[in-house]
């Protein structure tokens, strides 16, 4: 059956750098080691299972820099198997516990296999995720963009070798990683003005990713229907907000169906102390253990939660991806009726939310592919350059400012909440390119050439945006103001140091240990161009 139109999905997965490879636990580590073992594993697992059954996922998958480095960073692959180990032990404990309980039995089983699963794909690949997922696009089954080195939002970068550094450095690390130029750019929080495009371009990326109303306010003639162009001839996607709600958000969407997993009631805070405490980490606090045994049920009360059914939520599922699919059926029948020709449905969607978040999500992933092939359905997943090689050429369009989050322009990055960071941020920033334009052309020592480089790695992490929006949501604060702060102070120490030629060689090294990612990484990036 011909295609009716055509649905791109892409999966943005990114998290700040964390490494505190001095600490034998660390408690913001966890979010990376839970993202590997709930979201991107199963994800692999779930692309693998596709290709191998002759049938292609064609999603595009952003794979953020920093996000890159860590599944690429010896230490924390260790520290992830011993993760993995410690709950597989304890699972052999809950097992024991459970024997009465079938309901809690058949949960901690599912356990077993997931944690299971995570340790037999970290065997299979060395540690190294990055290998099935570059094996998976050279076989033409995804296809992987990147996104800014450090995910800043790029708008908010006053100086124009701010944003042009965080491009370069990340061209420079997908090549690296991937053995190829990358062709799309995921704008970090979809954050989008006029003066990018002259970098974007400058930096070889041939589409990018807006939000909804950077183009529907900019009189789009198909709204996010169609891809467009921008005067200099970079391809824009925008998202679909419809199809984005159904699969984001707990309150309307699927996710917050009573049959699924509940997310915020885990053994971490359910179980004796004596009992998890071995498990906890070293400060002894309670934390999510990643054992989280109760469904939504509805209501507010977490201590009213029923035991998760997991036959129950997989039909849940199967429904949802049925729902999901005719929806999008109906979206290309309106449009093709009003407009006479078939439509584009772009869906982007944080990777973590399949999984880590909304638990059942790589499985409705999964099915919502076999779906399309199965029922042999007039819809086809396409990845963006496939489409922008096979279309007309897109309308140019000139998208308007935007970000998404809340209210759709910065708000969650600038905010009263987080707004005092952005002095310090802007102070680094301009002393690295004060001192790159001094020692640019300068044959420098090997030691004050490793501190300028670390200065410069310093000021990108300084520049994330994960800092701002942490301070905003309250989640981890204390954490995110210090990371902020020990940036922005590392870059500005260790440009003085340079500067007035008194290196503390031992702090350095600290440093380069601890951040250290992007090893090719030059100072010069952050030097004024030229101009004659």
């Amino acid at each position: 059956m011909s295609s009716r139109g055509s649905l791109m999905f892409l999966l943005h997965a990114h998290l700040p750098y964390v490494n505190h490879p001095q600490e034998s636990s660390f408690l913001e580590e966890n979010w990376f080691f839970e993202a590997v073992v709930e979201t991107y594993v199963p994800i692999i697992v779930s692309l693998e299972r596709l290709a191998a059954d002759g049938i292609r996922p064609g999603i595009a998958v952003s794979i953020s820099p920093t996000l890159g480095a860590m599944l690429e960073n010896e230490a924390l692959e260790d520290k992830l198997a011993n993760y993995i180990e410690s709950r597989l032990e304890l699972i052999e404990k809950e097992l024991a516990r459970a024997k009465d309980e079938p309901a809690l039995l058949r949960n901690v089983k599912l356990y077993q296999r997931l944690y299971t699963q995570a340790a037999d794909v970290m065997h299979k690949y060395s540690g190294d995720l990055i290998t099935p997922l570059k094996a998976l696009q050279h076989a033409g089954q995804i296809e992987i963009i990147t996104t800014a080195a450090t995910h800043a939002v790029l708008p908010l970068m006053t100086r124009p070798e701010a944003v042009r550094a965080q491009l370069s450095v990340a061209v420079e690390d997908y090549i690296d990683r991937f053995n190829r130029k990358p062709s799309g750019f995921w704008l970090p929080e979809c954050a989008y003005e006029p003066r990018l495009n002259s970098y974007l371009k400058l930096s070889g990326f041939n589409y990018i990713f807006t939000e909804s109303h950077s183009v529907e306010l900019a009189g789009a003639p198909n709204g996010v229907y169609s891809p467009y162009r921008t005067s200099n001839g970079v391809g824009l996607f925008a998202r679909d907000a419809a199809s984005s709600r159904e699969v984001w958000s707990a309150k309307f969407g699927y996710p917050g169906d009573p049959a699924y997993r509940e997310f915020y009631r885990d053994l971490g805070y359910d179980g004796d102390y004596e009992y998890v405490r071995p498990y906890l980490g070293s400060d002894g606090i309670r934390r999510p253990l990643g054992l989280k045994y109760h469904r939504i049920t509805g209501g507010p009360d977490l201590a009213a939660r029923e035991y998760y059914d997991p036959e129950a939520a997989m039909a849940r599922v199967e429904a949802h991806a049925s729902d999901f699919l005719a929806r999008r059926m109906k979206q290309t029948d309106d449009f093709y009726a009003a407009k006479g020709s078939r439509p584009l449905i772009v869906s982007c969607y944080d990777a973590e939310l399949f999984g880590h978040w909304w638990f059942e999500g790589p499985a409705f992933l999964e099915t919502v592919i076999r779906k399309i092939r199965a029922e042999r359905l007039p819809l086809q997943f396409v990845t963006p350059s496939e489409y922008l090689n096979s279309c007309q050429e897109p309308a140019e369009l000139t998208p308007v400012v935007s970000s998404w989050g809340e209210n759709g322009y910065f708000d969650p990055w600038v905010n009263e909440t987080n707004d005092f960071i952005y002095p310090a941020v802007y102070a680094a920033t301009d002393k690295m390119i004060e001192t790159a334009n001094r020692f640019r052309n300068q044959d420098l020592p090997s030691l004050s050439q490793r501190a300028l480089n670390q200065a410069a790695r310093e000021t990108l992490l300084a520049q994330s945006s994960d800092w701002a929006f942490l301070l905003y949501i309250g989640s981890h604060a204390e954490y995110a103001k210090g990371r902020l702060e020990d940036h922005a102070a590392n870059a500005v120490k260790l440009l003085s140091e340079v500067i007035e030629k008194r290196i503390d060689e031992q702090a350095l090294a600290a440093l380069e240990q601890k951040n250290c990612l992007f090893p090719r990484l030059d100072f010069r990036i952050f030097a004024s161009v030229s101009r004659f």
